[in-house]
């Protein structure tokens, strides 16, 4: 494998972690505001986001390549209201978005025609992480400070069932 297209493999196994570490930080905070929904949610997409992870660290053993996990920061534990929350994980989404379409980029320059067909499933999948943050905002966004709309809410989020990467 291509050390150049590798070491970015590896960064983007990092940055695949954080976001699982984020999530799972995010599925605490709903947890300790009691809204068990909301804390479920969040906690497949942890899962969601390790098993991403694991497919690129995967992919980089497959090809023969060396996998160097790097260090992860700690994510923030001070989210504010469930809007903001949501705002942040739609920013972020397109943040991990970014970072897909530039290793793509990079593959295509270093000429790692496989790496670039890996990370067609990741371009197709990053369309469908930003669609379900940003319809998650938007019904927060609707409920505003009506209770009774978040408690539903919370209860319709809770009903998230594992996509068969986290199985």
């Amino acid at each position: 494998m291509n050390e150049v297209v590798q070491d970015a493999f590896n960064e983007q196994i990092k940055s695949e972690l954080f976001s699982g570490y984020l999530y799972l930080s995010m599925s605490a905070h709903f947890d300790h505001e009691n809204m068990p929904g909301f804390a479920h949610w969040m906690r497949l997409q942890a899962q969601e986001e390790l098993a991403h992870a694991m497919r690129l660290f995967d992919y980089v053993l497959r090809r023969g390549g060396q996998v160097e996990l790097h260090g992860i920061d700690a994510p923030t534990t001070d989210f504010g209201s469930p809007l903001t929350l949501f705002e942040s994980v739609l920013e972020h989404e397109r943040a991990v978005t970014g970072m897909i379409h530039r290793l793509f980029e990079l593959s295509g320059k270093e000429g790692d025609w496989a790496a670039q067909q890996e990370l067609q499933w990741f371009i197709a999948e990053q369309v469908e992480e930003e669609d379900a943050a940003a319809t998650v905002r938007d019904q927060v966004r609707m409920a505003g400070d009506d209770q009774a709309a978040l408690l539903m809410l919370d209860q319709q989020l809770g009903s998230r069932t594992a996509g068969p990467e986290q199985a």
